[in-house]
Order: C-alpha cells, then sequence, then structure tokens
C-alpha cells in the first residue's frame, strides 16, 4: 500500500504542513489488540485475512523499482518501510526503494481518513478487506507508529543501549519454546533471527506486533527496553543454521 506517493490529488486534502505537525493520538484501554493486529495487516494483510495473494504487480508501483514485482508490492512496508518512514527512513535505499513518502505523516489522522486513502484509486484496496479490517489498519496508522530511529542506529543496524543478558532472560522465557535456542527455529524460517537482524527495523516491527498468520504473540504492551534487549541478544546468536 502507497499512502503518499508522490503527490497524487487522492492526498491533496492534507497539506504537508498539516502532516508534518500531526503527532499521535493517545492509546486508550482495550485498544492495542487492534493496534497489533493492524500492523500484521501492514505487514501482509492478505496474510492475516486468508485472501488469495494479488499476482499482479500493483499499479501504483514505480516503474523506476523493477527489483519487485508481484504480491510483494501490494504489501504496506513495501511502500512505507517497516521503519513508516518511507524515503526518509531504511528504504532511501536498497532493493525497496521507491521514492515514496511514509505513513509516519499521518500519525494522530483520523480514522475515517485513512481509511478513505486506503480504499481511493491509487491503493485499490476497496473489497480487499473487510470494514473490521481496514478499522483495525487505521488504528496502527494513527496510533501505532513508533520512530525507530531513537532505539536503532541505522548506520551500524544496531539497537541503541541494548542489555544482551537481560535480552537472554527475555528470550529464554517467551521465545525459545518457537526459535530454538539459536533463534534457527521452526525450520521452515528461510534465515536466522541472527540473521534476520540485518534488517533491524523489521525485526522490531514483528517484535512489537507478531508475525502474520502464525501465533507469534505481540510484546508491544511491554516496556521498549525489553524489545531492545531482545534483539541486542538476538545479534549475539548464529546468523546460519
Amino acid at each position: 500500500m502507497n499512502l503518499f506517493i508522490r503527490n497524487l490529488p487522492s492526498v491533496a486534502i492534507i497539506s504537508a504542513f498539516a502532516m508534518a505537525a500531526i503527532t499521535p493520538l493517545p492509546v486508550i484501554a482495550g485498544e492495542q489488540g487492534s493496534i497489533a493486529r493492524g500492523a500484521k495487516l501492514y505487514d501482509k494483510w492478505f496474510a492475516v485475512t486468508k485472501a488469495e495473494k494479488p499476482t499482479e504487480t500493483h499499479s501504483a508501483w514505480p516503474a523506476s523499482n523493477e527489483k519487485k514485482k508481484g504480491n510483494v508490492t501490494w504489501r504496506c512496508k513495501s511502500c512505507h518501510g517497516w521503519d513508516y518512514k518511507g524515503a526518509d527512513g531504511a528504504y532511501s535505499s536498497g532493493s525497496y526503494k521507491t521514492g515514496i513518502k511514509g505513513v509516519n505523516g499521518m500519525a494522530g489522522a483520523d480514522l475515517a481518513s485513512i481509511v478513505a486513502v486506503m480504499k481511493d484509486d491509487t491503493h485499490k484496496l476497496s473489497g480487499l478487506m473487510d470494514d473490521a479490517d481496514f478499522q483495525d489498519l487505521a488504528m496502527f496508522v494513527s496510533k501505532g507508529q513508533i520512530d525507530m530511529s531513537a532505539l536503532i542506529d541505522y548506520d551500524t543496524k544496531t539497537v541503541k543501549a541494548g542489555n544482551a543478558a537481560a535480552g537472554q532472560d527475555h528470550f529464554e522465557t517467551m521465545c525459545v519454546q518457537c526459535h530454538g535456542a539459536n533463534g534457527d527455529l521452526p525450520k521452515d524460517m528461510k534465515k536466522t533471527l541472527g540473521k534476520q537482524l540485518g534488517n533491524p527495523q523489521e525485526v522490531m516491527h514483528k517484535i512489537l506486533n507478531g508475525q502474520p498468520a502464525e501465533q507469534m504473540p505481540a510484546l508491544r504492551t511491554m516496556d521498549r527496553q525489553v524489545v531492545v534487549d531482545l534483539m541486542a541478544h538476538i545479534a549475539t546468536l548464529p546468523t546460519e543454521k
């Protein structure tokens, strides 16, 4: 999904100044589950809803990026990044470089306005999800984003102020049953957790919100230091199976 692709008329109702001024709305009790589910929809909505995978490349996917095609171009994260900053974040370079803005400018926005953009002629999601899906995804965009640059050093791809020993305790009590002591499980996981830290923004998003269509718990209600410490420990795990 591509909420802010270039300067399309569909989003002209929100000025650049207004977007920059928006701050996240406060999260009230009972909303975190909706936000976490919305974050998984942001990751891969068709896996969460058990919809048929899109086969064609999304019509809004920039022609300048020929590296990605098919269903991956329909994932919100593919345009706007795991850090929600799009061209201003980790996706300013690399195989997902598109030049597209992030969704961070919509933090705090009215849910109905966010849903309207998702359903417009650019994003083409109308009819592909139900009302509850759109509501959860809008909840994440409006209330669930965090500033990953405050927690991750983008140059070294390491977490800031992480305590690996504390992270080991968290890992061995919450994660080890599914991922194994070396972070190489489940068997169908293509990369070990240590290897996946090559993309720390993705790892942080999934620790906070869970993995689409899997039983992985979302830890977003925990102190952010728990997440940072977990990632510091994962950095010590093998990168090969």
